[in-house]
């Protein structure tokens, strides 16, 4: 077996015998060995180094300036925008004609800042049933329910109703007690139909719920019967059969203001409902409303404002084409 010196100091004299002229074949002769033994040896010499890690580029064209940077770190760590993830900052920033860069630029940066953060109180979003209704207007399809609120004293709680409209997910009347009662359930609805103006129509108002006993109470149920609204329950078996309700019921517990440690008393809790209630209806950007709010859907505002919106993507493509790889947002 042919050791490393010698291997260097063969490769050496065949190459000194090629600078003298001589060809690769006979110098390799001479020593004993093929030109392809020569060639597997100087392999590794003879093989360019990949200059692809070394090499100088250009910055892409559509590359951010360090002052787009800044600028959306700045957004970010605002006090106004500090609690919104940049699918809610992107639609809110075009709502004022201003747009910086798109929702995975946002994501992207703020990755590399490290202030990427996901909310600790969240679980894993859980795949809801499909609804059984479907709404194409407002105050068409009502879902309600109850959930439970932690008081200051453990083992008490206080009890929220809430009814929600399927179209445009306004909350559309909520009252809060320290018990439930069917009394209070008739006193929800007929709340609801007098803001909304609800009455007897050929087309009645479906009230859609889970089979709770406040839900089905024979004194509810005549009530429902009275003001024309025809009620609808959960299907047999199917516990998360009424996910607009839950899904809102999830909004309000993992919102970071939520009292965990619980409300001090009845006065308390309603009034943290009713912050909470403006705030969804009339704030809250909503995912599944493409980022309008419940009163805007709900009121027939939404066109005119994704309208505007448009015309602010429209004029950041046209400002910057480069960053474009497609349409602009749905």
């Amino acid at each position: 077996m042919i050791s490393d010196s010698d291997r260097t100091k063969a490769v050496k004299l065949i190459n000194e015998a090629s600078e003298n002229g001589s060809r690769l074949e006979p110098a390799c002769r001479e020593l004993g060995i093929s030109s392809r033994t020569y060639y597997r040896w100087t392999k590794d010499d003879n093989i360019k180094k990949d200059q692809r890690p070394i090499v100088e580029r250009k910055p892409p064209k559509n590359k951010l300036t360090e002052t787009e940077k800044k600028e959306i770190i700045k957004i970010a760590n605002s006090k106004e925008y500090a609690d919104l993830p940049p699918s809610k900052i992107v639609p809110e920033l075009a709502d004022k004609g201003k747009y910086i860069a798109s929702e995975s630029t946002f994501y992207r940066v703020l990755e590399e800042e490290k202030m990427n953060t996901h909310r600790s109180k969240s679980k894993k979003p859980v795949k809801r049933e499909k609804p059984t209704h479907i709404a194409t207007g407002p105050n068409q399809v009502w879902t309600w329910d109850i959930t439970w609120l932690n008081a200051f004293i453990k083992g008490k709680f206080f009890k929220l109703y809430l009814i929600t409209d399927m179209y445009s997910r306004l909350i559309v009347s909520h009252e809060v007690w320290e018990t439930e009662k069917a009394e209070y359930s008739q006193r929800l609805i007929k709340k609801a139909t007098l803001s909304e103006g609800i009455a007897k129509k050929d087309n009645p108002l479906i009230l859609h719920s889970d089979n709770g006993s406040p839900m089905k109470a024979a004194t509810f149920m005549a009530t429902l019967e009275k003001l024309g609204i025809q009620s609808s329950f959960s299907r047999p078996r199917v516990s998360n059969d009424n996910p607009y309700s839950e899904s809102l019921f999830k909004t309000m517990k993992y919102r970071p203001v939520y009292p965990n440690k619980g409300f001090e008393n009845l006065i308390q809790a309603r009034e943290w409902v009713s912050k909470f209630v403006h705030w969804y209806n009339h704030i809250h950007l909503h995912s599944g409303l493409n980022f309008i709010t419940p009163y805007q859907r709900h009121h027939g505002l939404d066109i005119d404002i994704m309208e505007k919106r448009i015309e602010t993507y429209k004029k950041a493509k046209e400002a910057h084409p480069e960053r474009w790889s497609g349409e602009i947002r749905d």
